[in-house]
């Protein structure tokens, strides 16, 4: 399949007539009948114009398909999905601790201190995380270093 083919393709899928896509992208409708066949081959600008109504110019020009993040094409990827499902089952004062901690961390605060492991009588410590057996847990930032305590 060639652009024109590729261009004709898109403006079907966004449901828009020949006159209308051409006067996004700035041409005519006898214009955008020579690219659709081949006669001609669109400029920048007309992409750029398509675009801007939600043509895919990646695939008008190469014909391969613009990924998409996936919460756009449905798909959602398995470590948010298990993230969202956590704060779902917390308590609100859980999910106060889960927001710092995951603000903390993205802040990249701590992120330096290698992750090693230590275990002492019912504490287990990883980095400047602690947890205990009891599976409550302490968030606190102090010089620098974020802290995970489970208390």
């Amino acid at each position: 399949m060639d652009i024109g083919n590729r261009l004709r393709e898109e403006r079907e899928r966004l449901g828009m007539t020949q006159e209308v896509f051409g006067g996004v992208g700035g041409v005519l409708k006898r214009a955008l009948i020579r690219y659709e066949t081949g006669e001609r081959v669109p400029d920048a600008s007309f992409l750029a114009g398509v675009a801007s109504a939600g043509a895919d110019v990646l695939y008008i020009v190469t014909g391969q398909r613009t990924p998409k993040p996936p919460e756009q094409d449905g798909t959602p990827d398995p470590a948010e999905q298990v993230l969202l499902n956590s704060y779902r089952s917390c308590t609100p004062e859980a999910r106060v601790n889960l927001i710092q901690t995951a603000a903390l961390l993205s802040a990249g605060l701590g992120a330096s201190t290698p992750n090693k492991a230590s275990h002492t009588g019912s504490n287990v410590r990883v980095g400047d995380q602690t947890s205990t057996h009891d599976g409550s847990v302490q968030v606190g930032y102090a010089g620098g270093n974020v802290r995970v305590k489970k208390s």
